[in-house]
């Protein structure tokens, strides 16, 4: 039963990363569609954003009234509505209207899932659950680049095959949503992988000796800031890429499409491998190293070279992204505590998504009144913050573990 509920969970994640790309694939020949200035998609992209920030919020109280399988089943009904809803959309409004239902639909079940895997499963588990993520972030342009690449089919077409894709996922949800509940009850299944390490961050009091709030535990904030500059590269190039392949490198909207889905497949390639590696690499490494490369793959696309070394570019900062966004949750109870962990896990959603919210349309706003020129640069400078402020909190949480003791090993070699 475990691994069937482990294969439903990975589903869901498919389901939350489907969507995800769509909008950037897409976009260029949106546009014209509509009528819409180059930065309407960065308002299209802050809207779901917000949508999702404010359901990760809600995140804690709405997952414990209703349960995370009722929330899986109501998010997917949502997003699959949605898309559906963009593939009929007459106008740009009815657009906007459609990006609610969007944003809200994934907050809330990213971090009941997240919180969820982080607390009962090994670590490899969490990097193969994001890998999900990635097969439907990437099966997202690879399908949006069949229908836009010529003949009669157009993005509406794109749109309303993901929306059945969905809807098919809602049907196998619907009818496994009894054994969310006898696992719930029995405390079986994937319960029996808990960790075996006590509870690990010292922080979990103030200076008075009370329980300190989650925002109060040392660390935290710098950790929400890394997910912000995370999420903020990851969303950026999801979104912008293929308006920058089109506009600075001359490449067409469905062959741009085709390279941004080798981004994403960068992504989950290397969560898949990532998995693997986990039973010998720490987090700690895993996230350190995958900044480095992420940074690395924008600086390529910041050099004057050819335009096959954009493609390059995309795959780098594909697999540097890969290992951090999964580790960094599973660290989430190892370095603050399990008691505040779910509420916590709930922060980093709606920061994550902070960073999703604004930083991508930052950039439509720059570069619709200069150049898309400016995407490398505004993308390797996002990918050095996020390395300069993880590092901080890599040496805090050193300086901490010197002063107050070690934590448990964070090797997942040793984990459960």
């Amino acid at each position: 039963m475990a691994t069937f509920f482990l294969i439903i969970i990975y589903l869901a994640f498919i389901s939350l990363g489907l969507p995800d790309s769509l909008l950037g694939a897409a976009w260029p020949v949106m546009r014209p569609d509509f009528g819409a200035p180059l930065d309407t998609a960065g308002m299209l992209f802050m809207i779901v954003a917000a949508g999702t920030i404010v359901s990760s919020l809600a995140s804690g109280a709405v997952l414990k009234r209703f349960g995370t399988g009722q929330v899986t089943l109501v998010s997917c009904i949502m997003t699959a509505g949605a898309l559906l809803g963009f593939s009929l959309a007459p106008s740009l409004f009815w657009v906007i209207l459609c990006t609610i239902p969007l944003g809200l639909g994934a907050g809330s079940v990213d971090a009941g899932l997240n919180n969820y895997v982080a607390a009962h499963y090994k670590a490899h588990h969490m990097s193969w659950l994001h890998c999900f993520w990635g097969v439907g972030a990437t099966l997202g342009p690879i399908i949006m680049a069949g229908y836009i690449s010529g003949g009669t089919s157009t993005w509406r077409d794109g749109y309303l095959t993901v929306s059945l894709i969905q809807f098919a996922l809602v049907v196998i949800l619907l009818l496994t949503l009894p054994l969310w509940d006898r696992v719930a009850r029995s405390g079986g299944g994937p319960s029996a992988e808990q960790p075996e390490e006590a509870e690990s961050a010292p922080l979990e009091a103030d200076g008075d000796g009370k329980a300190a709030r989650p925002l109060r535990i040392g660390g935290v904030k710098l950790a929400l800031v890394s997910f912000l500059f995370y999420c903020g590269v990851e969303a950026t190039v999801g979104l912008w890429g293929s308006s920058y392949l089109v506009n600075e490198k001359g490449l067409s909207a469905s062959l741009a499409a085709q390279w941004v889905s080798i981004y994403y497949a960068g992504i989950t390639i290397g969560r898949f491998i990532t998995g693997f590696i986990t039973f010998k690499v720490s987090n700690r490494t895993l996230i350190r190293g995958g900044q480095a490369i992420a940074l690395a793959g924008a600086v390529l696309l910041v050099l004057p070279l050819p335009a096959g070394a954009s493609l390059a570019g995309f795959l780098i900062i594909g697999l540097g992204l890969a290992p951090i966004y999964p580790c960094m949750l599973h660290e989430t109870p190892v370095r603050f505590g399990k008691k505040h962990a779910q509420t916590i896990m709930g922060y980093q959603m709606a920061v994550a998504y902070t960073g999703s919210t604004f930083m991508p349309p930052l950039l439509g706003f720059v570069a619709s009144r200069t150049t898309m020129g400016m995407f490398p640069f505004y993308v390797a400078l996002s990918a050095l913050a996020m390395l300069l402020f993880s590092e901080r909190l890599n040496a805090f949480l050193k300086k901490r573990n010197e002063l107050k003791g070690p934590p448990a090993s964070t090797l997942h070699g040793k984990e459960v």
